[in-house]
């Protein structure tokens, strides 16, 4: 099979490209149907949530989509800056799918909704998420050394755990409290979407946080893509709990928080303080 350059071959490049495109377009069509713009789109969950999916529905708008048909146009015409964009969308999309299809309380009798009929669009951003991920992976730029300073890696390290156990602290709280009482706060009107949040967060997101750091240690000269891959997760990440969070607060939600906003405030300051600090410090061999 015949290749070009460093894109892989053309059949991948292709096809890539337009997965990218499709998927843009995809969360573009979601958002507006959804409680953002049109409300055609309707989740069965409780109608208090419905701030936290208008801070999704904007982060998928104007960032997510902008990131996926961006990269998409740059693979299609071979810019290097393509695999850079690419990468960083994956793991966040997945987590979104995995929280719009199999998080609402599709048991409970209380709550309607239409979204099933949104099911295809859904997977085919999963599935695209999947092969955008193996694909940018596989040709991520591999000429980057590592140069961190101890004591600058120290720091940061330290900031970075700290405020993670924190995050941690807070879902495991509240995971202990419906241990001991059988409800928490938003766990009656939401328990699956509760325990969808609480396991990914504390089962995924937080230990792809710390293999991160261990990364960095232990084996920064070959981890630069996933690096990069996992700090584009959270940066995405962070920006749409952070949206959603602002969204609360602005519209009264009941549900909202100090606590939790200045937590992921804090936590998006030193996520992305440490995204700028792994590029400046991996640099070309």
């Amino acid at each position: 099979m015949m290749h070009d350059d460093s894109f892989g071959s053309r059949f991948e490049r292709i096809l890539v490209s337009l997965l990218a495109l499709a998927t843009g377009a995809i969360l573009i069509y979601l958002a507006v149907r959804g409680p953002l713009f049109l409300g055609a789109i309707r989740y069965k969950t409780a109608a208090v949530i419905h701030n936290q999916l208008i801070g999704q529905d904007l982060v998928n708008l104007f960032l997510l989509s902008v990131i996926s048909i961006a990269g998409g146009i740059a693979l299609w015409l071979k810019k290097p800056v393509a695999t850079y964009l690419l990468i960083t969308t994956p793991l966040y999309l997945i987590y979104y799918v995995l929280s719009y299809t199999i998080g609402w309380e599709w048991s409970s009798p209380a709550y309607t909704g239409n979204s099933e009929h949104y099911f295809f669009h859904f997977l085919f951003i999963l599935v695209a998420a999947l092969i955008v991920m193996l694909y940018s992976l596989s040709v991520f730029p591999k000429d980057r050394v590592a140069r961190f300073k101890k004591r600058g890696l120290a720091v940061y390290t330290i900031l970075f755990v700290f405020f993670m156990l924190v995050f941690a602290g807070m879902w495991m709280k509240e995971v202990f409290e419906v241990i001991a009482t059988g409800t928490t706060r938003g766990y009656d009107i939401a328990p699956a979407a509760f325990w969808l949040v609480r396991v990914f967060d504390l089962g995924f997101t937080i230990p792809l946080g710390l293999v991160s750091i261990y990364l960095l240690w232990a084996r920064p000269a070959s981890s630069f893509p996933i690096q990069f891959m996992f700090y584009g997760f959270f940066c995405t990440m962070i920006v749409a709990v952070n949206a959603m969070g602002i969204t609360m607060l602005v519209n009264k939600d009941p549900l909202f928080l100090w606590r939790d906003l200045a937590v992921f405030l804090i936590l998006g300051v030193i996520v992305f303080a440490g995204f700028f600090y792994i590029l400046k410090n991996f640099r070309k061999a």
